[in-house]
């Protein structure tokens, strides 16, 4: 999905620092803080600074599929390890942004998952600033010369082959079903144990609940909420299967030119999530994909304002990245968020193939009597034997036979009818 608002921070970021500076402050005292740093309230609201202590990301990749990475932020530098073009309008490597109005969306993404800031404590930090980053451009709309469809498998199928521990898609197609070839490539990221994270959409884009691939199962499918913690009117939609939530107003973003941005979405609760993810591998890589969700979804926040857990609206509840990095968590043998392979067992019947016919077992027919040998030519006016036998000699003989019962009759009549006749008197 596209970001629903975009606001330069610069203003912000200049009057939070005029306001530092005039602030009187006692001797000895801390050094500044950031203030940059100081708007992503994230990083401590939602436990991301205290999972620092324990890892920021080392050793784990995180691919994004988006618009592309761009090569001007300076928060950026030494993140982006690969990438690939998918749209077929971009850069090779990927990290030529692709589009016109969302050309900005892929670093904004990129930014928020693995950022490294532009010196110490100071300029943007992403949640795992220590993950490598792979930059996968695809183009949404007319934005591209390859089918939307083929473009998300192929760029699935790429990340997977090239190292990616979690896949982070912060788009949606506002349809509840998806193109079967996705069945194939997002099974191929299960079966290699990546754990793939995908935003809810947002109602201001008009998406009232959640389209694919956030319906795919097996996906860690994303709601967005506020600063006080509120599914987000406009920035979030709904849906059963949202798994968790995370800040999705007020976030902050680097554009591919480096300049800074406030914008909301779950396009951003996503890379939030996708990067504690990340800490989580990290943290614990002797999990597969199944029990890093499971790890992400038992230690989230539960929302006081659901009423069911999961929730349409918050799913498990708000993460918790301190608690999903050091938690004792029981170990799961099936992923929490649902088994894509079992559901088109059961749904893609289409695909299945016909059962083979059976090969028909040879039935040996008894030969045919020799036929008679044939008789000279005779007339057909000419009667045969077998006419005169069945047919002419009986038909004969019935005749015959009435005609002599019908004069018998006729004669007895006329007998009767004579001796009942009156004889003239004699002179």
């Amino acid at each position: 999905m596209r970001a629903v608002r975009v606001a330069l921070a610069a203003t912000i970021v200049a009057l939070t620092a005029v306001l530092t500076a005039a602030a009187p402050s006692p001797s000895p005292s801390p050094p500044p803080v950031d203030p940059v740093r100081n708007m992503e309230y994230w990083l401590k609201e939602y436990g991301i600074a205290d999972a620092w202590k324990t890892t920021k990301g080392a050793g784990t990749t995180i691919a994004v599929i988006d618009t592309g990475v761009g090569r001007g932020p300076k928060e950026l530098d030494g993140a982006v390890v690969g990438g690939a073009d998918f749209s077929g309008v971009g850069k090779a490597d990927g990290r030529t942004p692709v589009g016109d109005d969302d050309r900005n969306h892929g670093s904004w993404v990129a930014s928020l998952a693995a950022g490294r800031g532009t010196a110490a404590d100071k300029g943007m930090i992403g949640v795992a600033p220590e993950a490598d980053l792979l930059s996968l451009s695809i183009g949404f709309g007319s934005n591209a010369s390859v089918p939307f469809v083929d473009q998300v498998a192929e760029a699935i199928r790429w990340a997977v082959d090239h190292g990616a521990d979690v896949i982070n898609l912060s788009f949606t197609t506002n349809t509840l079903d998806w193109d079967r070839s996705w069945d194939d490539a997002f099974l191929y990221a299960f079966d290699h144990d990546v754990v793939v994270v995908v935003a809810a959409g947002n109602r201001e884009s008009g998406t009232e609940e959640v389209g694919a691939p956030a319906t795919i199962p097996g996906v860690l499918t994303v709601g967005g909420v506020d600063r006080e913690g509120r599914a987000s009117s406009t920035a979030s939609t709904q849906g059963i299967t949202i798994g968790i939530s995370a800040p999705s107003e007020q976030l902050l973003g680097v554009s591919a030119n480096g300049d800074l941005v406030i914008w909301d979405g779950t396009s951003g609760a996503a890379p939030i999530v996708a990067g504690v993810a990340a800490l989580v591998r990290s943290a614990h890589p002797e999990l597969d994909a199944g029990n890093v969700i499971n790890r992400l979804v038992k230690t989230a926040t539960p929302s006081d304002r659901a009423k069911t857990v999961p929730s349409a609206l918050y799913g498990y509840g708000l993460i918790n990245a301190a608690r999903a990095v050091t938690a004792s968590v029981p170990p799961v043998s099936s992923n929490p968020a649902d088994d894509l392979r079992e559901w088109i067992r059961l749904y893609r019947r289409a695909e299945s193939s016909p059962a083979p016919s059976p090969t028909p077992t040879p039935f040996t027919v008894a030969p045919l009597p020799d036929a008679e040998p044939p008789t000279g030519a005779v007339s057909p006016l000419l009667p045969s034997s077998d006419s005169l036998r069945y047919g002419t000699v009986p038909l004969v003989v019935l005749s015959l036979g009435t005609i002599l019962v019908v004069l018998g009759v006729t004669a007895a009549a006329r007998r009767i009818r004579s001796a009942r006749t009156p004889r003239p008197p004699s002179r």
